[in-house]
């Protein structure tokens, strides 16, 4: 059993053999998997088999992956990785606005699957020694259960807008740049051309109530990257 194992993964695929290959690799690192096929199916199976993390394809027959997406999102935080076809295509901007935590493109390779649900869980695990706890006036930041309030409420957040809340909060003051945002939450380094940062950086300010046309919490510094204004949630 691997010790890094999510548990139970919903995998979403219509193209049966790669599903098979693909829960073939992750039952062979400690996952359970059920698969289903088709899109109009996906949101029961989720329900009735209440998995950790969601593998969810774009492209399905009987309802779109970003509607399933959607449903799941509207019930749940579980983590959701969608499966996309090409770098440059809107889709994983899409998946990312319908509430997807993080996106593989295919071709899949099992181990670069295998490596983003790893990532995950540990976004998901406190780390020993270290804050966990973060306030800034009328807002706090709870690492240990994942926890966001502003002025007392509750703020639902996913894995992936949790964690860029919290890199951004730990840098308080601080410019990030793209790069610096995307190589943190992801591993990857930004190609000037990926704007999943922006889509995450998006939707935390609408649950903020950060004004997107005049930011003063997560503000843009152009040319630059993204800074956590420390004075802005004050009492």
């Amino acid at each position: 059993m691997d010790n890094l194992g999510f548990g139970k993964v919903l995998l979403v695929e219509d193209d049966e053999r790669l599903a098979t290959l693909i829960a073939h690799f992750l039952e062979q690192h400690g996952y359970e998997v059920r698969a289903v096929h088709r899109g109009d199916l996906a949101v029961a199976a989720f329900l009735q088999f209440q998995p950790k993390v969601v593998v969810l394809d774009l492209m399905l027959p009987g309802q779109s992956g970003l509607h399933v997406c959607r449903e799941i999102r509207s019930v749940s935080d579980t983590p959701i990785v969608i499966l996309t076809a090409k770098e440059d295509d809107l889709d994983h901007i899409l998946g990312l606005e319908s509430g997807a935590d993080d996106y593989v493109i295919k071709p899949i390779k099992p181990p670069v699957l295998l490596a983003r649900l790893r990532a995950l869980q540990r976004r998901q695990m406190p780390e020993a020694g270290v804050v966990s706890a973060l306030e800034f006036g009328r807002l706090s930041i709870d690492r240990s259960c994942r926890e966001v309030r502003l002025a007392g409420e509750i703020i639902e957040m996913t894995t992936m807008e949790f964690e860029l809340l919290w890199l951004l909060a730990s840098a308080a003051g601080k410019t990030l740049s793209r790069d610096d945002i995307l190589n943190r939450m992801r591993g990857i380094a930004f190609d000037g051309l990926n704007r999943s940062v922006d889509v995450y950086i998006s939707k935390l300010r609408n649950k903020l109530k950060d004004n997107p046309r005049e930011p003063v919490c997560i503000k843009t510094v152009w040319g630059k990257g993204y800074l956590f204004n420390p004075f802005a949630w004050e009492l």
